[in-house]
């Protein structure tokens, strides 16, 4: 249980307090200051938007910087007043309880704090503590100390940026202002910079004294075997980290104060007198050392506006303080006393008149200052300096041949804790700053000092090497190295600083570049490799790396140079003794020579001194840096024509070669391979596969005779066994496979070729490169006993190899084969390799994916995802451990990627086609890769902790390696562990519940899917979006894998799974409205769509993907219930509404509006896309909750949301807001996409079959082209063409690539287009349903009712006229919308009539008709869309029936109809006929209508126009063919094919109810077709064959009534003088007397079964009733009895 408040006093006032929105406000509060401190990082890396907010966040914060760390000492008062039970915080009374006060006083006493303030922090935590799954009292402790790092940090970066000339000059000013305002020297004395400089020094000496306080404490506690709990070492820990990095920032800010001249001498002396307690060689002294730097070089240095005399004050100070006030750590005091001497010498290199030191001895002075500076490096001031420079970079940076030398330059100095590794980045480039101007300050005023130590160090050299051997081993360590230190002092202060290096390059006037010629010359063998440390360091980059090559080349300007380079080190130099020690390793078997060593002469005859073997490493590592780094020199090291480099460095890489000589050999090949080419990659594939089988003389010695194998494949195998000995081999070997087997810089992307050669080994072997995968994953990556035991070795092995098989499987391309299989492009003709089967066959894929199959390659891979979090959180992201985790999680997604294609098309093919023997390394029993999973379910809760560590990459990976595996039906099977009775949704949930880490990853998310405004400054570059979308995207894509069943998704979002239910704890966070779910509403809910007036990409896809998500919650029915009720309560349907804005055509969408021509070929269509999107969901969602609020009965929720959707918002105050009404959402119709986009004319493609790449799950359009698979194809394409010899002219290759890009232009427009016309398809769909629900629920009278109706016609139908004849899609959800309202608006009701708007409407109505005569006149439109035509205008003709006669304003039905053209009744007709489906009957009924309708106007235009068609004929025949149609018909066809019938017999007996209609009906033989249809020839007393006897007669008998009723009004409407007619009549009733007298007998029941008797008011009873009616009519009219 948290401690919480017992109760609220009386006084307190009365609602929910905000915590986080306090801490917001407060000045100086934690909140504030992290977004201060976001906003001072986004203004270093020029991102930031608002400067005015930072301004003035700067501003508020000028009393916190004032402050610093001040904090309330503990008080018995304050403790008195906490234990009395009330407390007063924020102007509000307490109550609190005594678990409260308990809190509230530990956490005093952790934090040597005023009580009262620790229970304020103990408040503002409580609701910290939940969100972060810890205790208030460890949430308080992390809060406070966050905030002084987050207080110090952006005191750092302000003191930083106002202190650099090279800042944007007016933020500079506007930052030295608050500069000024917080040092209190802007209208104050200028002491007060001093006084906060000492506030710094006591700041940093509290916690030095907390940290120490913290150890005791800790210790005591083991000293006395307390039992420690987990979370008390976890705060302990963060406790001392956090200590650390704010003493390191307070470090900074001294530096930036010295620097910035806010600090007097006095200030360095107080300093210097603090120095000597500190006891320890640990990160806290190192924190002093770049403001020890700074003051030697303001007030040593006469560059800085010092004056002499004080300078020879403090010197004097400093010489006595050597001995009076020693330090602990006296190297440390050596180094300073260095740099000191360094600055302070350039006072005495030219002297003023008037100088206080006329008259003394400055020789004198010159010779103590020389011995002093001597005297500090016996006292281990160089070691200290070069322990530091090299002991600060971060564990990312890992190179064994420099940390050789350097180690080798220290000996026994002591080194730094691992904790100093962690050193801030921006600490590192601070101290090196000031190590640079100690290096300037030493090289130019120091310069006999720098000559002593070349001659000093030349002459003990010369006496070592003239003694004995053995002597002189023995004396080797006693020689002074002190130049050579620092050189590689100097290489490490300019390493990764590309500016500094520049600038070194840009002055060869400077004396850095004067000390770089001086030190190039004369050089000894350890000088010599110092030197190439230096080389290296300085040229980091292009441009730096071709002037160290320039330099080598000896081709500088003479011109200015102040020394002459007679014999400096050169390329020739380096090539020379290369050459030399190969030659020497060729002639001379490995047995009989020993290697060398750093310590000594290995011997006589190989190499002149003992440091050979460190030089040539570092010759080596010059030369692979200066490749790797500089295009002109790698090309002119390929192009050398006496040095044979490949030769040399594979000689170098022998087997009896040191380790890191070899090492460093084979990194200097693969340096060699930077940017390579194909030809260049084979070329190299070729040497070292020729080296790797050679018998060398190495290799003769350690071959066993007798080995009964091929002497190459033997030679392969010792040369594999050799280099998987130690690290330094493996490593770079492992990294040169990778490096060949990367795509060359010259390949097009399509990856259609072998990274080797393809015969490569077959002269002794099968060809290919196995064995050397084999090396790689059997006797590395899965070797037994590991090769290391190192753990930083290990992984960075265990790195390498996988980032080898990575490139392995991701530079094999699957399309290939899709593409041979489906397209009729000649893929083997096309492609670069040999064929396809070769390519399959011989690519790394196939040998790499079975490796990935092998149980102990498996076992390494799951260990290197399945690390420390805590580690994992705490490194930075490019050291082992993290890299280690993200190459395995790389090499996941790949496998399940390929997985498929390599057992299903693959391996069969491998197995089939490969020759001789092929050990199988693989597990045959895993048929996937979710196989080895589930038994390493471990792996799915690192991968959800570790999407919340704030790492980019490697939040991508694992969310899209967890989306996989979460989608997995196996991995979802359901368990009942046997500890537990409830079962449990999935494995996956199971194991995360099981472990205890679900909520940890539910904080996880919804900690990276908070909204911050501050984001919005980067757009898509901010950390936060991009964590933002891939955890939406991930929950999106695991949801809709498996929306009915629960799973991963489910339970992050806070649901509890149960078996095959999800559920809500009523205690959890889901309840308490603190769930994900809650934090993706609001989300949705905050989330703008863009910036400055335009909807943009980057953030309309977080509200897009934020809402499928709530779209697809609302739409399962797992989760619909729970999802619409917290929706609900959010009132999220009002607040979406509110954000609801109008398309126009001037809307920007990503910079363009629709009316740019190029609108849909860019990313602005995705954009509009996701906003119709969105907009489509919100519609969804309103008709639901319109539907529900419908069945519940909440009337008052049913008229707010109707309310919102016509306009007006009511909030819960009951204040009314404005929003854009529904009519107005169909805005997007407005848009024309229409335009038909051509496709590209090129004779090129012209034959290439598209069909291939066209997705076959969506349908068969150029739209649905998959955009890889067209590029693939267009690639294909263009090497088929480049290899029959079409393009060698330049124009043409270009040409080419231009058509290339059309076509994809072409596809993507197409897909845009499609992608477009989809969405408003179902956005148009959720409005039509949304309004048809909407009026159909809103409770008003007819008359409001028809109101409504019309105004939504009136917003229809102009996009109703138009779509009709440009698309018929958005036409058929129109007119059926249509169709539904006029079902809706009740037509006939009187009402309509008694309303002002009567006269309106009947126009309206009018209007309507016309535009579906209009739009069924529309050529070749759709058949579906004439169905709801033909309804809408049949429903519209029969409601005006009884008004056509009276209204003399009514319009003239027929009158139109022949307005509109003869093709209108021509398509009737034929739909009529030969429609398909209802949509026959459709148009019958509406030809009914229209028949009806002109006799009621008393036109012949129809009856004209049916008969000049011939269709009355055609309705006629049609009654031959009845019997036979219902005999041939399917059973559940009879229905439809009865109301077709039905309808035709009635637009007969329409049109007989004319003379002239009835002559025409006649005429076209109605008697005859009755006759020769068998009808009446049924006798239904003899039962009719059916299922259903009685269902069957009663059909039977309906039909013939139909069919009767046109005789009786065909013999009606002639009269009784037509006597042909009568005639004709009297012949039916004679022909079917059988058939009458059976009906008259059934009407009287008689001769009929009881079963069978009709009764009064059944169905069938009033059909027969009728049908005697008309027989007794037509016996009557014909006088047929008589």
């Amino acid at each position: 249980m948290f401690p919480s408040l017992a109760s609220r006093s009386k006084k307190a006032k009365t609602g929910t307090r905000d915590w986080r929105r306090r801490l917001m406000e407060a000045e100086g509060g934690l909140e504030s200051l992290r977004a201060l401190h976001q906003d001072l990082i986004a203004l270093e890396d020029g991102q930031i938007r608002n400067i005015d907010r930072l301004c003035n966040e700067l501003k508020a914060h000028v009393e916190a910087f004032k402050n610093l760390l001040d904090r309330p000492a503990k008080s018995d008062v304050s403790r008195k007043k906490l234990e009395s039970g009330t407390i007063q915080i924020d102007e509000n009374d307490y109550a609190v309880n005594k678990e409260f006060q308990a809190s509230g006083i530990q956490l005093a006493d952790a934090l040597h704090l005023d009580e009262l303030r620790a229970a304020e922090l103990l408040l503002d935590a409580q609701g910290d503590a939940e969100l972060l799954g810890r205790s208030p009292v460890v949430s308080a402790v992390i809060n406070f100390h966050e905030k002084r790092q987050f207080l110090l940090e952006s005191l750092r970066m302000l003191f930083r940026n106002a202190g650099d000339p090279d800042f944007d000059e007016a933020m500079r000013h506007k930052q030295l202002e608050i500069v000024g305002d917080i040092l209190e020297v802007k209208n104050g004395p200028a002491r007060n910079g001093s006084l906060f400089t000492r506030k710094c020094f006591k700041a940093m000496a509290d916690i030095e004294q907390w940290i120490n306080d913290l150890a005791e404490r800790y210790q005591g506690s083991l000293a006395l075997g307390q039992s420690m709990t987990v979370e008390y070492d976890e705060i302990m820990g963060f406790q001392q980290s956090s200590l650390a990095q704010q003493h390191e920032s307070l470090g900074a800010i001294v530096t930036y104060l010295v620097k910035g001249s806010y600090t007097n001498n006095e200030d360095f002396f107080q300093l210097l007198q603090h120095m000597p307690t500190i006891e320890r060689w640990n990160h806290i002294a190192v924190h002093y050392v770049p403001a020890i730097a700074a003051f030697t070089s303001e007030y040593g240095s006469p560059d800085n506006g010092g004056s002499l005399r004080e300078a020879r004050m403090l010197h004097k100070r400093i010489m006595d303080g050597r001995d009076s006030s020693p330090w602990a750590l006296r190297n440390l005091q050596a180094a300073m006393v260095s740099w000191w001497l360094a600055e302070y010498s350039g006072w005495y290199l030219e002297q003023r008149l008037g100088s206080p030191v006329q008259g003394a001895d400055l020789e004198a002075e010159a010779q103590a200052r020389s011995d002093a500076f001597l005297q500090a490096l016996k006292d281990g001031a160089f070691h200290c300096t070069l322990s530091i420079c090299s002991q600060i970079y971060p564990d990312d940076i890992y190179d064994p041949a420099r940390n050789g030398l350097t180690d080798y330059l220290l000996r026994d100095t002591p080194s730094l804790p691992t904790e100093t590794l962690g050193t801030n980045a921006l600490f590192r480039d601070l101290l090196l700053e000031q190590m640079e101007s100690f290096i300037n300050a030493f090289i130019s005023n120091m310069p006999d000092t720098l000559r002593h130590f070349q001659i000093n160090g030349d002459d003990q050299r010369k006496k070592i090497l003239g003694s004995a051997p053995s002597q002189a081993r023995s004396t080797l360590y006693d020689q002074d190295l002190d130049l050579e230190r620092f050189l590689v002092i100097t290489a490490y202060t300019f390493d990764q600083r590309i500016e500094a290096a520049e600038a070194f390059w840009e002055d060869p006037d400077s004396n850095l570049y004067g000390f770089l010629q001086w030190a190039a010359k004369r050089q000894s063998t350890p000088r010599v490799g110092a030197f190439c440390e230096l080389l290296r360091s300085i040229s980091r980059s292009e441009e730096c790396a071709t002037a160290a090559h320039t330099f080598l080349l000896d081709q500088g300007s003479t011109k200015t140079a102040r020394i002459r380079r007679s014999s400096s080190l050169n390329w020739n130099q380096v090539f020379s003794e290369l050459t030399l020690y190969a030659a020497k390793i060729r002639e001379t078997p490995g047995s009989s020579r020993p290697p060398i060593r750093y310590g000594g002469k290995a011997n006589a005859g190989d190499i002149d001194e003992p440091e050979s073997a460190l030089m040539l490493e570092c010759y080596l590592r010059l030369m692979a840096h200066i490749c790797k780094e500089s295009s002109e020199a790698r090309s002119w090291l390929w192009s050398h024509e006496t040095f044979k480099s490949l030769e040399v460095l594979f000689t170098l890489a022998d087997v009896s070669v040191p380790p890191r000589l070899q090492a460093c050999a084979l990194a200097t090949v693969a340096s060699m391979l930077t940017n390579k080419t194909l030809e260049t990659s084979l070329f190299v594939w070729s040497a070292m596969d020729q080296w790797a089988s050679s018998l060398t003389p190495s290799m003769q010695a350690i071959l066993r005779p007798g080995k009964p194998t091929t002497p190459m494949v033997c030679m392969e195998e010792v040369t594999f066994q050799a280099l998987s000995k130690t690290f330094d081999q493996a490593n770079e070997f492992v990294n040169l496979l990778q490096t060949l087997v990367c795509p060359g810089a010259d390949e097009i992307g399509l990856h259609d070729t072998l990274p080797f050669p393809e015969q490569l080994g077959s002269s002794y072997r099968m060809a290919g490169i196995e064995p050397y995968i084999d090396f790689a994953f059997g006797k590395i990556l899965a070797a037994k006993p590991p090769i290391v035991d190192d753990p930083v070795q290990s992984q960075l092995l265990t790195n390498n190899v996988l980032n080898f098989a990575a490139t392995c499987l991701s530079v094999f391309n699957e399309n290939l084969v899709i593409l041979a299989n489906r397209s009729t492009i000649a893929v083997d003709t096309a492609m670069e390799a040999s064929s396809l089967d070769v390519y399959a066959r011989l690519h790394p894929f196939n040998r790499v994916m079975e490796w990935m199959f092998n149980d102990d390659v498996l076992a390494v891979l799951f260990a290197a995802s399945n690390q420390d979090l805590n580690t994992v959180a705490a490194a930075s992201p490019g050291s082992p451990i993290v890299v280690s985790v993200l190459r395995s999680i790389e090499v996941m997604n790949h496998i399940l990627d390929l997985q498929s294609t390599y057992f299903e098309i693959l391996r069969p093919l491998v197995k089939v086609q490969t020759t001789g023997h092929r050990n199988s390394v693989l597990n045959p029993t895993l048929a996937s890769f979710e196989d080895s999973v589930a038994t390493n379910l471990d792996l799915v809760v690192n991968l959800g902790l570790y999407s919340g560590l704030g790492n980019q990459e490697l939040a991508i990976n694992s969310l899209k390696l967890l989306e996989r595996l979460s989608s997995s039906r196996r991995l979802n099977a359901s368990v009942t562990p046997v500890s537990r009775q409830r079962p449990i949704g999935n494995r996956i949930v199971g194991v995360l519940e099981q472990h205890g880490d679900l909520e940890r990853v539910r904080t996880s998310f919804i900690l990276g899917l908070q909204y911050d405004d501050r984001e919005l400054d980067l757009g898509p570059g901010a950390p936060g979006w991009t964590i933002k979308s891939v955890m939406l995207d991930f929950l999106s894509h695991c949801l809709a894998a498996l929306p009915d069943r629960p799973n991963l998704a489910h339970a992050i979002l806070g649901f509890a799974c149960t078996g095959a239910k999800l559920s809500i704890d009523p205690d959890g966070a889901f309840a308490r409205g603190a769930s994900l779910f809650h934090s993706i509403v609001r989300l949705v809910a905050e989330y703008p769509d863009g910036l400055d007036d335009a909807i943009q990409l980057w953030s309309s896809s977080i509200r897009q993907k934020a809402m499928r998500i709530i779209s697809i919650l609302r739409a399962s029915p797992l989760t619909y219930a729970v999802a619409m009720a917290e929706l609900r309560a959010a009132d999220f349907l009002f607040a979406m509404f509110l954000r609801q804005a109008v398309i126009t055509p001037n809307t920007n969408f990503d910079g363009l509006s629709i009316r740019d021509g190029n609108f849909v070929q860019t990313d602005s269509a995705l954009v509009m896309e996701q906003y119709l999107d969105q907009r489509y969901t919100l519609l969804e969602y309103a008709s639901s909750e319109l539907r529900l609020v419908a069945a519940e009965g909440a009337p008052t929720q049913k008229a707010r949301i109707l309310s919102t959707l016509f306009g007006s918002t009511t909030m819960l105050d009951g204040t009314q807001l404005r929003n854009v009404p529904v009519f107005e959402l169909l805005d997007f119709l407005g848009a024309d996409f229409s335009a038909p986009v051509l496709s590209p004319l090129s004779n090129l493609f012209a034959d290439l079959d598209f069909t291939a790449a066209l997705d076959p799950n969506a349908g068969t359009t150029g739209g649905t082209a998959q955009l890889h698979l067209v590029e693939q194809l267009l690639a294909l394409k263009l090497n088929e063409v480049r290899k029959s010899g079409y393009l060698e002219d330049a124009q043409d290759q270009e040409k080419a690539l231009l058509d290339a890009e059309a076509y994809m232009a072409f596809f993507r427009t197409q897909k845009n287009l499609q992608s477009l016309d989809e969405v408003r398809l179902q956005t148009l769909k959720a409005w039509s349903n949304l309004m048809a629900l909407a009026i159909g629920h809103c409770d008003l009278d007819h008359g409001g009712r028809a109101s409504l109706v019309l105004q939504t016609l009136q917003t229809v139908m102009p996009k109703l006229e138009r779509y009709a004849i440009e698309s018929s899609s958005e036409a058929l959800l129109l007119a059926r919308l249509v169709q539904t309202l006029f079902l809706q608006a009740d037509l006939k009701s009187s009402a309509l009539d008694q309303t002002k708007i009567a006269d309106w409407a009947e126009d309206r109505f009018f209007q309507i008709f016309r535009t579906c005569l209009r739009a069924i006149n529309v050529p070749e439109g759709d058949i579906n869309l004439r169905e709801v035509l033909y309804n809408i205008c049949f429903r519209y003709l029969t409601s005006i029936a009884d008004r056509i006669s009276s209204n003399s304003r009514q319009h003239n039905i027929s009158q139109t109809v022949k307005i509109s053209g003869k093709k209108t009744i021509d398509i009737i007709c034929d739909d009529a006929y030969g429609g398909s489906g209802s949509c026959r009957a459709s148009a019958v009924l509406f030809l009914d209508a229209l028949a009806a309708t002109a006799i009621i106007e008393k036109s012949s235009y129809i009856f004209d126009s049916l008969a000049r068609t011939n269709f009355i004929v055609v309705l006629v025949e049609a009654i031959r063919d009845i019997p036979n149609e219902l005999r041939d018909g399917e059973p559940q066809d009879i229905p439809l094919l009865l109301s077709y019938y039905n309808s035709k017999l009635s637009l007969l007996l329409t049109l007989s109810q004319t003379r002239s209609g009835a002559t025409q009906v006649i005429n076209a033989g109605l008697f005859q077709t009755v006759r020769d249809s068998g009808l009446f020839g049924v006798d239904p007393d003899l039962g009719i064959s059916s299922a259903d006897p009685t269902s069957a007669v009663s059909k039977y008998y309906t039909l013939l009534l139909a069919v009767i009723r046109v005789i009786a009004a065909v013999l009606v409407s002639r009269g009784p003088q037509n006597q042909q007619t009568i005639e004709q009549t009297k012949h039916f009733l004679e022909d079917n007397r059988t058939l009458v007298v059976s009906v008259f007998k059934r009407q009287a029941g008689i001769g009929i079964g009881a079963g069978s008797v009709i009764v009064e008011g059944d169905e069938m009873g009033m059909v027969v009733d009728e049908l005697v009616e008309l027989f007794v009519l037509l016996m009557t009219r014909t006088d047929f009895i008589d």
